[in-house]
């Protein structure tokens, strides 16, 4: 069957096809790097990576764009109150882009644990003040968006798509936040594009209306369409953010004049001992705790067997069932290449499964289809080796088990060494290094002695010599 994605702007499932053929263009909203990252920052990247993935296998050049949010996500995703890493700054007393920095790498080290391949590019919001100051003075111009005592506000009223994408009636909203809305809005519906920094405010930006910052909305129409174009394939994100945050982001896009994504994809929430994860009762758990009880591969794979669009539970027992089915298909791959000759491999008996796999990845990202196909093959499998399946049968079948499992869903099917481990450890590190030789060359030595600080929280030492820099660890 042909590609097909379930889209929330359409509300239906319809067979997907790029704006410009054999390339894709995603933008996935990515993390407020203001904490460290927990369980529900997981599925999307996995979810995604794995989007990728297939894609690549079906032949497409991707492109994925994640964003960092570091500056105007604001606390109860309001327009008025802290910046969540202002905040988060003050509590322990570092400068912003000290915990922006911080975190932004505990996210990128807990991705690449699960082996969550690094996005083509990750833009901050911080670094791309002049394209929302631009987006904004553009919805100016158009009559969409006016200013108030130095915000700048996007006016609901004057856009009669608003609430296409959530499909709310926008004369019956109120902007989805938890405080008193600001007598200056002059709709309670009308959501910042730039705000005026008080006083006291830490991170803040001159522009033609004073000092201020951008909005949250603001930094995803203006990043996603800078990289990937005013129209794009696919825009991604939690259930959670189809309104207000996709929501204001449509409307600011289109009322600027851009097409925008033409598909929406979302993913459902995580429920931890099936309640819902609430960050404010410390019903939570973080990526860096899981690990310590739970191969980072084996929380992929549970991950991925449910639907993107349904609700996954995280509890002893599933986690379990996850690592026991893993188990199996790896004690089945390396029972095929044990007993495999040099013969050249045969892929004739597997072409079945070979087309069962892609019609459920094909089917809006089915992936728990997708590994009951393998389940399948693996039964197949050790059928046939129960029979004494010969060295071209035994390739063969391991051959579709990696290109499918750990190919496209990214989960390898042999368990890593201690020098595996070393390999991915120099090569992490190689890259580390050369990203602060490169801050250091743009005399940008703030950010090389974060990295440096970074490092040595996690127990590594940095030694800079007349031959360059080296590393051990403590």
């Amino acid at each position: 069957m042909a590609l097909e994605f379930y889209n929330t702007l359409t509300r239906e499932k319809q067979p997907f096809e790029p704006v410009v053929p054999g390339h894709v263009g995603i933008y996935m909203c990515g993390p407020t790097v203001y904490s460290d990252p927990h369980l529900g920052h997981a599925r999307g990247p996995v979810v995604f990576d794995v989007l990728r993935n297939w894609l690549e296998h079906e032949g497409f050049v991707v492109r994925l764009v994640t964003n960092v949010t570091d500056v105007g996500h604001l606390v109860d995703d309001a327009d008025d109150g802290e910046d969540k890493l202002a905040r988060r700054a003050q509590i322990e007393r570092l400068e912003p882009m000290e915990v922006a920095e911080k975190y932004f790498w505990a996210y990128f080290e807990a991705m690449a644990a699960m082996r969550v391949r690094r996005p083509s590019i990750v833009p901050r919001a911080s670094g791309h003040i002049i394209e929302q100051q631009e987006l904004t003075r553009e919805l100016v111009a158009r009559g969409f968006a006016y200013e108030k005592d130095g915000s700048v506000y996007f006016d609901v009223s004057a856009w009669d798509e608003y609430g296409s994408l959530s499909g709310r009636d926008p004369a019956h909203q109120i902007e989805g936040t938890r405080t008193l809305v600001r007598s200056e809005k002059d709709d309670p519906r009308d959501f910042a594009l730039w705000k005026r920094a008080e006083g006291g405010h830490i991170m803040r930006w001159p522009s033609q209306w004073g000092d201020g910052f951008p909005g949250w909305h603001i930094e995803c129409s203006a990043m996603s369409t800078k990289y990937l174009g005013d129209e794009f394939d696919i825009h991604g994100g939690g259930l959670d953010l189809v309104f207000p945050h996709h929501e204001a982001e449509l409307a600011q896009a289109r009322a600027a004049g851009k097409p925008f994504a033409r598909v929406w994809l979302h993913w459902n929430m995580i429920t931890l001992q099936g309640e819902k994860m609430a960050k404010s009762k410390g019903h939570f758990v973080t990526l860096a705790g899981l690990f310590e009880a739970y191969d980072p591969l084996v929380i992929r794979f549970h991950l991925l067997r449910s639907h993107y669009r349904s609700t996954s539970d995280f509890s002893e027992e599933g986690i379990r069932s996850s690592a026991q089915g893993l188990k199996r298909l790896r004690e089945t791959y390396k029972a095929l290449l044990a007993g495999a000759s040099e013969a050249e491999r045969d892929d004739r008996p597997f072409g079945e499964f070979r087309s069962r796999f892609a019609a459920a990845m094909n089917d809006d990202l089915n992936t728990p289809q997708a590994i009951a196909v393998l389940f399948d093959l693996a039964k197949a499998a050790n059928k046939e080796l129960e029979d004494g399946a010969a060295g071209a049968y035994r390739l063969g079948a391991a051959a579709v088990l990696e290109e499918l499992l750990a190919g496209v869903l990214g989960v390898p099917l042999e368990e890593q060494d201690a020098s595996a481990a070393g390999r991915v450890l120099d090569g992490a590190m190689e890259l580390l290094l050369e990203e602060r030789q490169r801050s250091r060359d743009r005399r940008d030595f703030a950010r090389a002695d974060t990295l440096r600080d970074r490092l040595a929280e996690l127990g590594v030492n940095i030694e800079d010599t007349a031959e360059g820099s080296r590393w051990r660890l403590e």
